[in-house]
């Protein structure tokens, strides 16, 4: 997006002639929709954290690292009554973000994630569960499985391993209530 700023600024610049007259007003209609889109976007996401304070449920899960807005926004539209979440419900919150088992004879192997369940839900988790993971690259402090399992598998396993965790974590803050709370053992 700074870059995008630059260009504008460089382009509504009509003494500049690195960029000739036909392109630069081409680009000025595309930098203006762009504008307009991240004007929108902007507006839906303060609506969003607007209707998120006002949800209590939503605010408990705000409480768990990793999720933050639009998560919590998207399992509460998921999820509509914490009361009457049935197992079906709970297993669908997570379902997708466990490896497939492709196991026989004794010999246990486990495959890719399963990739079923509410693929925007999925994708918003690991993208929660990356966040803690970088922040973790950068000092802060995180559980000690996060850490040691780091050091063995790649940033995306354990972000997979962290988003299931996570769901997991949703679930029962909506069936048991309460907020989050860490645990000591960093």
């Amino acid at each position: 997006m700074a870059s995008i700023a630059k260009l504008l600024a460089l382009l509504r610049d009509e003494k500049d002639n690195r960029i000739p007259g036909a392109a630069r007003f081409a680009l000025i209609q595309f930098a203006e929709k762009i504008e307009l889109l991240t004007t929108r976007i902007e507006k839906l996401d303060r609506e969003i954290l607007v209707a998120v304070r006002k949800d209590p449920d939503a605010r408990r899960l705000r409480s768990i690292p990793g999720v933050g807005p639009l998560i919590a926004a998207t399992v509460r539209s998921s999820v509509l009554d914490a009361c009457v979440l049935r197992l079906h419900e709970i297993l669908r919150l997570g379902r997708g973000l466990t490896p497939r088992a492709q196991s026989s004879g004794g010999k246990e192997r486990l495959g890719a994630i399963s990739m079923r369940g509410n693929r925007q839900l999925r994708t918003l988790l690991i993208v929660g569960a990356t966040s803690i993971i970088k922040l973790a690259n950068r000092g802060l402090k995180v559980p000690l499985w996060i850490r040691t399992m780091l050091q063995r598998r790649p940033v995306k396993v354990v972000s997979v391993a962290l988003a299931n965790k996570i769901a997991r974590t949703i679930w029962a803050l909506l069936v048991r209530g309460g907020i989050f709370r860490r645990r000591l053992q960093c």
